[in-house]
């Protein structure tokens, strides 16, 4: 009677653990598909590759899921596609040129005060 209880538990074990493994693998893809990664399929098939080497290629799948997120692409920042980005920089640039341009145009009030000399430095005679 425990032969056949200790070789249903081997089984279960065993079906729990090899679809425990298929599941930890599809982690990755499961966060693609929840950030609208466009890498879903190949982060997917990566995932499968990854079973057959060991899990050594595991992490840098998790982290190529986790780079993308919809609301800002690739980037860091808020502001999406690197065209609006460009748009931003040229329109900082363009006020940077206009002020320049005003400080430019701008004359003193008055000039900038001269500094006296500094005094020299006296010899050391003991040395």
């Amino acid at each position: 009677m425990l032969d056949y209880f200790a070789l249903g538990l081997l089984v279960f074990v065993g079906l729990v653990l090899f679809y425990g493994i298929i599941v930890l693998h599809d982690i990755p893809y499961e966060i693609a598909v929840s950030r609208n990664h466009p890498h879903q399929d190949a982060i997917h098939a990566t995932g499968w590759v990854s079973l057959f080497t060991l899990h050594a290629i595991w992490p840098f799948l998790w982290i190529w899921a986790m780079l993308y997120r919809e609301d800002r692409g690739w980037g860091f920042g808020a502001g999406g596609s690197p065209q609006a980005h460009v748009q931003r920089l040229e329109q900082q640039v363009a006020q940077l040129q206009e002020r320049l341009a005003a400080l430019e145009t701008r004359q003193p009030e008055s000039p900038p005060p001269s500094q006296p000399p500094l005094p020299e430095p006296q010899p050391n005679e003991g040395s």
